[in-house]
């Protein structure tokens, strides 16, 4: 590895816990089985990733997931079983990251939806007593504000671009494999991080720490 000067994160499974079976067993518990064949980590409708860029708003995405379940359920309990797979911020992880952009540059870049948004910040207000994560990074990039999302090649561009930094020169760290080959389609130094391994050790094996 070469000289590093920047690393970027990615959020869910990295830094929050993620539990993403979580919510499909939530809404199956609501009586809605066939949810699992809408989402999954590795691959979702076009409607999740409308959400994920933004370009559908909450209320939109709400309205057309009860079309698509066929349902006039309350929408805080749609709500609520969307946000089950967010769980908790370790405190070691926040501790380590929040050391990193001491020595890094450091960003976060995260798929993500306004929902979700304001419900990690409410755990993270709830657990860490602050408001978001701009604190522990230069820049905090989420997807829905952005109109991109990964794996594609623009938001990984736009991000080095943006911040002029040099691909080989970062490195860029996602639980998902396609994510990880998106980035190193840009030439950025990317690593899958195993589900079952936490984000401080495979710091220590690249030797960033």
């Amino acid at each position: 590895m070469g000289k590093i000067k920047n690393i970027i994160f990615d959020l869910g499974g990295v830094i929050i816990n993620l539990d993403i079976p979580k919510t499909i067993t939530s809404f199956t518990e609501l009586g809605f089985a066939d949810f699992k064949s809408l989402y999954t980590q590795a691959q979702q409708i076009p409607l999740f990733d409308e959400f994920d860029k933004g370009t559908v708003s909450p209320e939109n995405f709400f309205s057309e997931l009860k079309k698509l379940l066929q349902t006039d359920m309350d929408e805080s309990r749609l709500i609520a079983a969307w946000n089950a797979m967010l769980l908790d911020f370790p405190p070691h992880r926040m501790d380590v990251i929040g050391q990193m952009n001491k020595k890094y540059r450091t960003f976060l870049l995260s798929n993500t939806n306004e929902t979700h948004v304001t419900a990690f910040e409410q755990i993270l207000e709830e657990q860490h007593a602050v408001k978001n994560l701009n604190h522990c990074f230069e820049k905090v990039y989420y997807s829905c504000r952005m109109n991109m999302r990964k794996p594609d090649p623009e938001i990984f561009r736009y991000v080095l671009n943006e911040n002029k930094l040099v691909a080989e020169e970062t490195v860029f760290i996602d639980d998902s494999i396609q994510h990880v080959k998106g980035a190193l389609t840009c030439g950025i130094q990317a690593y899958l991080l195993d589900k079952n391994k936490d984000i401080v050790v495979l710091l220590e094996e690249l030797k960033l720490l």
